[in-house]
């Protein structure tokens, strides 16, 4: 839909940002980098936004056909085709990296069950030395995908209203009953945490097909103030507390992502969808995927076996890294993209994808060469 993969490519490029930032300044959460760039904290809450935003796509066609999937099988073997294929390639890329160049985490470099785990994306429920520290997220979109009829089915036989209730109140009682009431979150067993904000992108997609009056409301202005507040919250308070709230902020920011997103697909504010329709935006939405999934040991292998080599530590290897990981982080996703991404989006089946690479070829009589 027009402007959501300008969202999809900005949020992507702020998560790159959020590592650059994550692995050049030690500490995190008691990050030693200048407040001035505190803005750039909220990585948890960028890929937050990719849940929010992946449970509103993927709902725009149930919701204009009465909350029908139009098949659970059909349904998870299109999302498989979609995600697997480049998914598993970065996974080859990092652990590739992770052995011979840098270790994506202080666990060490990955072993056999790291391989297990992540080639089954069984991150979000078994514990393994990552390749790849963006992968956790890919884990928890893959449960979340496998709930996605149950949802629906929710959503069409009771109500919007009885499909939040069910993900969100067990949530809230597991937070209260934890200590001091802020759950302590480890490495996996995430998604029922992360459920409410991919209903909450589910629910938010009914606004599309919503009477005129509905659509025309000032849906970004109502995000504006839902927002500000959570986000003044955490420059405020900082890093430390923005992170150990995490499992209460997540489901605070979560409506103020939906409306954003559901102004922009009705086309509002003009501006802002202008911004996120005009080419450059655009085109990095279409490999925002892969962005997302390279970029990492990219930047990390920046900043700790190039940098070192030219800048001190602190903000000039922030610097080099920003002029070196970003460009080459996006150059080599878009490329990325083409060959792992982009061939499985135009194609659903490989039938199809050989019949197009075969259509496009040029025949044996334009191939030879006139004598």
């Amino acid at each position: 839909m027009l402007g959501l993969d300008g969202l999809r490519g900005l949020a992507a490029l702020y998560v790159v940002l959020f590592h650059c930032w994550l692995y050049t300044f030690p500490g995190y959460p008691d990050s030693s980098a200048p407040p001035w760039l505190d803005g750039l904290m909220f990585g948890r809450l960028a890929v937050v936004f990719f849940l929010v935003l992946s449970g509103f796509s993927l709902a725009i066609s149930p919701a204009r056909h009465d909350w029908r999937s139009g098949g659970v099988a059909q349904f998870l073997r299109r999302r498989a085709w979609r995600i697997l294929p480049p998914y598993w390639a970065a996974l080859v890329m990092s652990l590739i990296i992770s052995w011979f160049v840098v270790p994506a985490s202080h666990f060490g470099p990955p072993t056999g069950s790291s391989i297990l785990v992540y080639g089954l994306l069984g991150q979000d429920m078994f514990t393994a030395p990552t390749p790849n520290g963006a992968f956790w997220s890919i884990g928890v979109e893959a449960e979340l995908y496998v709930l996605f009829p149950l949802l629906l089915f929710v959503r069409r036989r009771w109500s919007a209203a009885v499909l939040v209730a069910c993900v969100t109140l067990p949530v809230i009682a597991r937070g209260l009953m934890a200590a001091d009431a802020s759950p302590a979150e480890g490495a996996n067993w995430l998604a029922p945490h992360l459920a409410p904000v991919f209903v909450a992108g589910m629910v938010g997609a009914g606004i599309v097909v919503a009477s005129d009056r509905v659509r025309r409301l000032p849906w970004g202005w109502f995000a504006v103030l839902a927002a500000v507040p959570v986000l003044a919250l955490g420059v405020v308070r900082g890093s430390v507390w923005t992170v150990n709230h995490y499992f209460w902020v997540d489901l605070a920011i979560a409506p103020a992502m939906t409306m954003l997103i559901a102004a922009v697909a009705t086309g509002r504010p003009a501006i802002l969808v202008r911004l996120l329709t005009a080419r450059p935006i655009r085109s990095l939405g279409s490999f925002s995927y892969s962005l997302y999934l390279i970029h990492l040991p990219i930047v990390m292998a920046v900043i700790r076996r190039v940098a070192p080599h030219f800048v001190s530590p602190g903000l000039p290897t922030f610097g080099f890294t920003l002029i070196v990981a970003l460009p080459v982080s996006v150059l080599g996703a878009w490329l990325f993209a083409r060959i792992f991404e982009i061939p499985f989006k135009k194609n659903r089946s490989w039938k199809s994808m050989i019949a197009r690479r075969s259509a496009a070829a040029p025949s044996p009589a334009v191939r030879q060469s006139p004598r």
